[in-house]
C-alpha cells in the first residue's frame, strides 16, 4: 500500500486539494467555518478550567491556554481525519463502483486533506505562542514529526472503520461516542499527575493510548524543549501499535472490497 500511495502522490494530492475545496463549497463563511469550532472549543476549556476552576498546568510559569493549545491541535487533526475515513466510501461511491479506481486511496486522501486544514492550525499555533513571548527553538521541528505519527495512526484506524462502514452505518456513531471518550482519555484538558499522584498504576493506563503519545509529544516540543528519542519506551510502543493496526486494517479493507461496489 506504501508503494502505492507513492507511486499515485500526485493523485492523492490532486484529490485531497478538491476534497479540501468540496468541503466548503457552497458556504457563504466558506473556510472560516474550519476554525469556528476550535476557537470556541479552546474558549469554552479556558473559562471552565484556568478561570473557573484555576487549574495550573505541570509547566512552570506557563498560561493554561498555552498548555492546552498544543494538546488540542493534534486532536482535531486526528478526530477529524478518523470521522471523514469512516465515511469515505460511502462520500465516494461513485468512485468505489469504478473498477479500475484504487479505493484503498479513498482514505489517505482524507488524511490528507484533514492535514491541509491542521497546517492551518499549526501557523495559528506557532503565531499564538510568539505572541505569548514563546520564540521558536528548534524542538518546534518536533511537530512534524508528531504530525506523521497521527497520520498514520488514524490512517490505520481509518482502513478499518471505512471498510465496516459500508456494512454497518452505525459505524460513524461508534466512533463518533469513542472520540468523545478519547479526547477526555488522552489526557489533554487536564494534566494526568492529578490522578497519578494518588494511584501510580493509572499512569500505565494513560500512556497505553496511543493518543497520549502524540498528545505529549507535542507539548515535549512546544513548551518543554524534548524529543520524541527522549521518550524511548513509548516511541517503540507507538510505532508497534500502528504498524500493527495498519496491517490489521489492510488486510480487513482488502477483504471486504471485493464487496464494496455491491452495498454501496
Amino acid at each position: 500500500m506504501l508503494k502505492e500511495i507513492w507511486e499515485k502522490r500526485k493523485m492523492i494530492w490532486d484529490l485531497s486539494k478538491a476534497d479540501f475545496k468540496k468541503r466548503f463549497a457552497g458556504s457563504y463563511f466558506g473556510v472560516v467555518w474550519m476554525f469556528i469550532q476550535p476557537v470556541v472549543t479552546v474558549l469554552v476549556f479556558f473559562f471552565i478550567f484556568q478561570l473557573g476552576m484555576k487549574s495550573q498546568p505541570p509547566v512552570p510559569d506557563t498560561p493554561y491556554v498555552i498548555w492546552l493549545i498544543p494538546g488540542l491541535v493534534p486532536w482535531f487533526f486526528f478526530s477529524e481525519s478518523l470521522s471523514t475515513q469512516t465515511s469515505s466510501m460511502q462520500e465516494y461511491s461513485y468512485l468505489v463502483k469504478k473498477v479500475v479506481f484504487p479505493v484503498e486511496l479513498l482514505p489517505v486522501i482524507k488524511v490528507v486533506s484533514a492535514f491541509m486544514v491542521h497546517a492551518c492550525f499549526l501557523v495559528i499555533m506557532g503565531i499564538v505562542f510568539i505572541i505569548s513571548g514563546r520564540f521558536p527553538a528548534v524542538s518546534w521541528i518536533g511537530v512534524a514529526y508528531y504530525s506523521i505519527a497521527t497520520a498514520f495512526l488514524s490512517l490505520g484506524l481509518g482502513l478499518i472503520t471505512a471498510s465496516v462502514y459500508v456494512f454497518f452505518k452505525d459505524m460513524q456513531n461508534i466512533v463518533g461516542i469513542i472520540l468523545q471518550f478519547g479526547m477526555w482519555l488522552a489526557p489533554i484538558m487536564y494534566w494526568e499527575g492529578m490522578f497519578t499522584a494518588d494511584h501510580p498504576k493509572l499512569a500505565i493506563l494513560f500512556k497505553i493510548n496511543p493518543v497520549y503519545y502524540i498528545v505529549a509529544g507535542y507539548r515535549d516540543s512546544m513548551l518543554t524543549g524534548n524529543f520524541f528519542w527522549e521518550r524511548p519506551l513509548n516511541t517503540i510502543y507507538f510505532w508497534a501499535f500502528t504498524v500493527c493496526l495498519l496491517i490489521v486494517g489492510e488486510k480487513v479493507f482488502k477483504k471486504l472490497r471485493p464487496h464494496f461496489s455491491d452495498v454501496l
